[in-house]
């Protein structure tokens, strides 16, 4: 299989606070990998410095995507080289239809324009498979939304731009049985031999529905255990405090 993403030795740091500290990571095409640990392991702080946050400042290591070292390129760069990334908390953008905001960033990626009715068409397909209503559409980005509805959102927009990576950020927090099972649905439907999913969660809620291939415990800024998904039983069993002494 291709090599998607190789994170070697990733150190990186918020307002001077070290976060991450020395993390070793290698994604192929095809490969779904969970990323688990308690609040404050350093969890989303990795996601959001894979896509290139300005917030977190890399310290040490590197980054490379389909090839091609990344570790200093923009968070618009990495997005048309084919990186995803959906929100914890998405927030709400006034003025900006859902309709025109995924249309607007698929032309940005792809740097091809998309011809209106084409899209509209791929657009309500989308919007059909995750139970979505047809309205949302011309509605203003998250303006009004339930966090189900938030994370739907993130999941119409991980359809439509087709990724090669989608770095999915506590997709399932906070939602219900119904709404975990359409996000793992359409996570089922996105992945393929050629892309790769990477999810971040401390829950096991949206595990239960997909299978990952390799599970990471993260503890205090360090993957500290690597295995398949039955460590994910594992951890539901003994829950973390087996794994901090490995730090």
């Amino acid at each position: 299989m291709a090599e998607l993403l190789r994170v070697e030795n990733l150190h990186a740091s918020a307002e001077d606070k070290a976060i991450l500290k020395g993390i070793n990571l290698t994604i192929n095409a095809g490969e779904i990998h969970v990323v688990m640990g308690t609040n404050g392991a350093g969890k989303s702080t990795l996601a959001n410095v894979i896509m290139g946050n300005p917030a977190y400042t890399v310290t040490e290591g590197n980054i490379t995507f389909d090839g091609r070292d990344i570790t200093e390129d923009a968070v618009n760069d990495r997005a048309k080289a084919g990186i995803f990334m959906s929100f914890q908390a998405p927030i709400s953008i006034p003025g900006i239809t859902v309709e025109n905001f995924i249309r607007t960033a698929k032309t940005t990626v792809t740097g091809e324009p998309q011809r209106a009715l084409k899209f509209k068409k791929e657009l309500q397909e989308q919007m059909d498979l995750l139970s979505f209503d047809a309205s949302y559409a011309q509605r203003y980005v998250n303006e009004g939304f339930s966090g189900g509805e938030r994370k739907k959102n993130e999941m119409l927009q991980m359809a439509i731009l087709n990724p090669k990576l989608a770095i999915l950020d506590e997709t399932d927090s906070g939602l219900d049985v119904d709404a975990v099972r359409v996000v793992s649905e359409e996570v089922g439907r996105f992945h393929n031999d050629n892309n790769a999913v990477l999810i971040i969660t401390h829950h096991n809620q949206i595990l239960q529905k997909v299978t990952p291939d390799y599970v990471h415990v993260l503890i205090n800024g360090k993957i500290v255990k690597t295995g398949d998904a039955s460590l994910v039983k594992e951890i539901e069993t003994n829950g973390y405090d087996a794994y901090k002494a490995l730090v």
